[in-house]
């Protein structure tokens, strides 16, 4: 029987772009919830490192391995050296992302294409070797389904973003991504869901509510009255690996405080 503390106990979880932010917060959160955690990074070793010890610190297992998921071969290795840490992996969280913001008429073909080959392939990538690991290893006892995979995606994945058109088209894109892969994949007890993220207090986004003058005018985007925290995506990550979701596949779980309600309709359209 699950308990309810440890919802995740026995079982291993990688998260890629772990090492600060959204991601360091899921790797945390699902330590908490019983995983053993690769903390995947791309270039932030140390940021890596102290997600690592965190969880170390409050007695659970993690590793950091480096990885850029746009590579194949990189992709490839790093799966590769996390079953040979933990045995095998249960839940894959696609976390990692960038942006490269532009004026749609001073969009570079280098920047569209870092942005969907990180955002959009990345997520593709890791998903096959995750499945590939899935059907290899087969079932388990700590878990109803045969895998977990949750993507991390964007209120943008709806909400057209102007200067920012390589973003919203791989959030775009991770959203029929996910559901395809959903479908696909669900004869086989692999699960396949979305966390998409609203206004969250990360150091990339850090201008945006840093002051109150700034926090102010973007609470007027999100009914609920608060920004997000890191941490308020982790737990959503947790229900969506764990039994207590067991009957939700190809969902998107919007966790932004309202902000894909048309909130300027409260002050009468």
């Amino acid at each position: 029987m699950m308990d309810a503390q440890t919802p995740l106990a026995g079982q291993r979880a990688i998260v890629t772009g772990a090492s600060s932010g959204i991601g360091a917060a899921i790797a945390e959160s699902l330590a908490s919830a019983g995983a053993a955690v690769v903390v995947n990074y791309s270039r932030d070793e140390a940021g890596a490192a102290r997600v690592v010890t965190d969880i170390e610190q409050k007695h659970g297992r993690a590793v950091a391995i480096r990885a850029d998921v746009s590579r194949e071969d990189e992709v490839v290795a790093m799966f590769k050296r996390s079953i040979e840490s933990f045995g095998s992996i249960d839940i894959l969280v696609n976390n990692a992302g960038l942006q490269k913001d532009a004026a749609f008429v001073d969009m570079t073909i280098a920047d569209w294409d870092r942005v969907i080959g990180v955002n959009l392939t990345g997520q593709f990538l890791c998903a096959r070797e995750a499945v590939r690991e899935f059907l290899r290893r087969g079932p388990t006892e700590h878990s109803s389904a045969l895998g977990k995979i949750v993507c991390v995606s964007s209120v943008h994945d709806i909400i057209p973003w102007a200067g920012h058109a390589n973003y919203a088209a791989s959030k775009g894109g991770v959203s029929m991504l996910m559901k395809t892969m959903s479908q696909e994949l669900a004869r086989h007890r692999i699960r396949v869901n979305s966390v998409a993220p609203g206004a969250i207090k990360t150091r990339i986004n850090r201008d945006a509510w840093a002051t109150p003058d700034a926090e102010q005018s973007l609470l007027r985007l999100i009914p609920y009255g608060r920004v997000g925290e890191p941490v308020d995506i982790g737990r959503a990550a947790v229900w969506l690996a764990s039994d207590d979701s067991d009957y939700i596949n190809g969902a998107t779980l919007y966790v932004d405080g309202g902000m894909t309600l048309y909130p300027e309709f409260r002050f009468g359209g």
